[in-house]
């Protein structure tokens, strides 16, 4: 989905189009997406196509339009000090404006299903922290990515205040993203072609918005492994679990 905005010259014509058509409506989200420029996350050969209203995808990399992380940002209600899960993480472009609004004392999260994209992620994570005069201007938290199969994150693994997921959800595993929120938390996903904003209002109780209509790939199912058993995703050792780039974590 995308197209509904005009196509820019530059990133903050973007931003200029999407806040008159009302995408993004707080300062908050406005700052983020001025701080990151969205050209700087494509492949140099299509750096031409970053300021137009679409979708972006090259083999496994891709990047929603940005009409959609706009109102994925603002409805998430971001705020200094949350914890953030992505599940989709992709190139690391949504975590990094997230992490702006969250600060030093956030907790930024990822899971991406494909190893490869980690790394690009990594790669575009270090070039904004190294050459970006935007990164000194935040309190900035770091996001960390991990590989794996969002479904299949741990029962044991801790909740979040904010969770994205970056697929397309299926109405099956609607109560198990809603249980990755601690009360009171946000969840925003596709669900059933329509992106969704739940809020967990009790242990037991929810509010649901329906925000706009979206076009996304389903979510991956685990694929059977040999021995029966599901590989977990360790969320919970994010702190202990190194790559081999600069001791970040990947899987």
């Amino acid at each position: 989905m995308g197209g509904a905005v005009s196509a820019g010259e530059d990133n903050d014509e973007l931003i200029d189009n999407l806040k008159e058509a009302q995408y993004i409506r707080s300062d908050l989200v406005e700052c983020a997406f001025r701080a990151i420029d969205r050209a700087d996350y494509y492949l140099d050969e299509f750096r031409d196509s970053a300021y137009k209203d679409l979708a972006w995808r090259h083999g496994n990399i891709h990047l929603s339009a940005p009409c959609i992380y706009s109102e994925v940002m603002e409805a998430l209600d971001l705020q200094p000090g949350l914890s953030f899960l992505n599940l989709g993480s992709g190139t690391g472009y949504l975590s990094t404006m997230v992490g702006l609004i969250l600060g030093s004392f956030g907790v930024n999260h990822g899971v991406e299903l494909h190893a490869d994209v980690i790394e690009y992620a990594y790669q575009k994570l270090d070039c904004f922290i190294k050459t970006s005069d935007s990164f000194d201007k935040f309190e900035f938290c770091e996001p960390s990515f991990v590989v794996g199969n969002c479904l299949e994150i741990a029962p044991e693994s801790r909740q979040y205040d904010r969770v994205y997921c970056g697929a397309g959800v299926q109405r099956e595993h609607e109560d198990f993203m809603k249980n990755l929120l601690k009360v009171g938390g946000i969840l925003v996903l596709p669900l059933e072609e329509k992106l969704t904003k739940i809020t967990r209002t009790g242990y037991n109780s929810w509010e649901t918005k329906k925000i706009i209509a979206v076009s996304f790939a389903p979510l991956v199912l685990p694929k059977h492994r040999e021995n029966g058993k599901p590989r977990a995703v360790p969320l919970r050792l994010f702190q202990l679990l190194y790559c081999f780039m600069g001791g970040r974590v990947t899987q």
